[in-house]
């Protein structure tokens, strides 16, 4: 959650004033108890005084600074408070024969007095310079500063060597710092280096770690910022901290200007449900300005981060503003390899771990996936007191990662463990059946934190960039294959297999909608695009398509669900025999990989395509 500078200003404000009356009260009462003096024992009150002398007990009396210290005829001393006038006591001494004696004032008294009743005052004037210093140098009078931090060349140990599995894009960004080191080598060729890179990429593909790469190879002032720094609750206030952050970046050129997370400023205008944002809107007009308006920006250099580029203004992706727009991609399966060996280096492991059968596991991981699951396999590791960390701890990490925790706590009845083990099983017999299905390389059915109550691991042999028809249809009879072995087996139906029913009907729309792939509609995409009104902009109502045709595509897809749902009830029957050996050795060992899954399998051939 985004914190409230304002409201943390507030509040600090607030807990400094508290400190300070606190110690201003403590403060004048020790004051009070070290000028004010104990109360001796000795001392009277007036009245009493005035009835001692009445009595003729007083015999004489030394007066200084209104206080008389009186003697008593039986030798005893008595100390009092006397009035600041004399003529209200000094008669009556005289008419019962006591001695007077006045000495003169202490020449610091006066100035003691008249301090004690000033301390207060100095005080609170110096609590209110106290406080004014504090919010002029970093209060509600400096929000129009930029918060961009100045990341010196020291600061970070992060380089180029530091980043893998995007090698093409390190190549593009590299260029970037050659400019700085050596910009006479491409001005005498007349080329201008980018004014802005924008860094696209699903989140943990390293987007933010390859800039901060940027910073520790170019050896150049590195200006990092996030896109929700510049937008606060006062209108203008964003505007006046771009112009800060680009003053400073022109004080400091050449130098790189890192804002991460750019769609939270660089949205999108218009007129969308509820009007425009004044406060977003006028910091993303001045962005637009400051990156390639009237004054030009030489030797600054914009680099953006962002995951949703579909959000972004158009004015902000055209050539001279953000020239080069670079995409961070998901890593194919050598790029894993590269990153699993990057953050294996600093682990202790064991002989049998080899980064290419984990980059072969993991498919569609990115670095910070990837990340997690090397710590993820040391802590289970060092939980288990290992001395370093095996094979078995990254299986088990990867099934934590996909599925979740074990749930140890939860109890199945034996009933339910045998529905369980059949579903996994049709799942696993047709992956291995099907010819352009993924291999089945991982059966369980212990219960994980995600809600599952067991998975069916499939992984491709290689990464796919183009998937046919063929191997779509292999994929929806595999998720068939849970709700058809139950029916099968138990001729009951049961909700196990809600999530394989959504993902197959999701799967079947994109291939008739989509795709094109049916042969009543014919190579026809569907599609419609969704358009977020929240983004700015304008909400546009039409019948794309007749009543005739949306009713043609709902029979298409439901009659390829029908299709492939009969394929996999007709395979599970044909081997029946397989799948009981299946379900009860997942019964026995809970867990089924590798040889054993292998030799479960020998007797089986793949099915020819349907």
């Amino acid at each position: 959650m985004e914190k409230d500078p304002l409201r943390e200003l507030r509040n600090r404000n607030l807990r400094n004033i508290a400190v300070i009356t606190v110690i201003v009260i403590l403060g004048l009462i020790l004051l009070q108890s070290w000028f004010g003096g104990n109360k001796p024992q000795n001392e009277v009150d007036y009245t009493t005084f005035l009835t001692f002398v009445k009595s003729s007990q007083i015999a004489s009396i030394v007066i200084k600074d209104n206080r008389g210290t009186a003697k008593t005829v039986d030798g005893g001393t008595v100390v009092v408070e006397l009035p600041s006038n004399p003529i209200l006591y000094e008669p009556l001494l005289v008419d019962h024969n006591v001695k007077i004696q006045f000495k003169p004032p202490s020449q610091n008294g006066l100035l003691w007095s008249i301090l004690i009743s000033l301390l207060p005052i100095i005080l609170l004037i110096g609590v209110w310079m106290y406080i004014m210093r504090r919010t002029q140098s970093g209060g509600a009078l400096s929000f129009g500063q930029s918060k961009a931090k100045l990341v010196q060349p020291y600061a970070t140990q992060v380089t180029f060597a530091d980043v893998a599995g995007i090698d093409e894009v390190k190549e593009e960004v590299e260029e970037v710092v050659e400019y700085l080191k050596d910009p006479k080598r491409f001005a005498r060729l007349g080329a201008e280096i980018p004014k802005g890179i924008l860094l696209v990429g699903a989140p943990g593909t390293g987007k933010t770690l390859l800039a901060k790469a940027i910073a520790g190879e170019a050896h150049v002032p590195f200006f990092s910022i996030s896109g929700s720094d510049f937008v606060e609750m006062f209108v203008g206030v964003g505007a006046a901290r771009v112009r800060d952050m680009f003053a400073k970046a022109k004080a400091s050129a050449p130098c790189i200007i890192f804002i991460d997370e750019i769609d939270a400023v660089g949205r999108k205008r218009g007129a969308g449900l509820g009007g425009g944002h004044d406060e977003r809107e006028q910091t993303l007009n001045q962005l637009l300005a400051e990156m390639d308006g009237f004054q030009p920006n030489k030797g600054i250099i914009i680099l953006a981060a962002t995951n949703r580029p579909d959000v972004l203004d158009p004015a902000l992706l055209r050539p001279g503003r953000f020239d080069r727009r670079i995409t961070t991609p998901r890593p194919d399966l050598k790029g894993r390899a590269e990153i699993l060996k990057l953050h294996l280096r600093n682990k202790k492991i064991g002989e049998d771990v080899d980064p290419t059968i984990l980059a072969r596991r993991t498919p569609g991981f990115v670095g910070a996936d990837l990340k997690n699951l090397c710590n993820e396999a040391a802590l289970l590791a060092a939980r288990n007191d290992k001395a370093q960390v095996d094979m078995s701890d990254f299986e088990e990490a990867i099934d934590r990662v996909i599925a979740g925790v074990k749930r140890k706590g939860i109890v199945l009845t034996k009933e339910v463990r045998e529905h369980i083990a059949y579903h996994e099983s049709g799942h696993a017999l047709l992956g291995r059946l099907l010819p352009k299905a993924d291999p089945v390389h991982r059966i369980s059915i212990i219960p994980r934190g995600d809600g599952s109550l067991g998975f069916t691991l499939q992984l491709p042999l290689e990464d796919k960039y183009v998937v046919s028809e063929e191997e779509l249809e292999d994929k929806l009879i595999t998720l068939f294959g849970g709700r058809a072995a139950e029916e099968i087996v138990f001729h009951e139906l049961t909700t196990g297999a809600y999530d394989d029913l959504k993902k197959a009907t999701q799967l079947a729309k994109r291939m008739v909608v989509e795709y094109g792939m049916s042969d009543k509609l014919g190579p026809i995409s569907l599609a419609r695009e969704h358009v977020n009104v929240f983004l700015g902009e304008e909400i546009v109502k039409s019948d794309e398509h007749s009543e005739e045709l949306s009713a043609l595509v709902d029979s298409e897809i439901r009659g390829l669900i029908t299709r492939t749902y009969g394929r996999a009830k007709q395979l599970l029957a044909e081997h029946r025999s397989v799948l009981d050996r299946l379900a009860h050795a997942l019964l026995d060992k809970e867990v089924l990989a590798g040889t054993e899954l292998d030799d479960l399998f020998s007797s089986l051939v793949p099915s020819p395509a349907a």
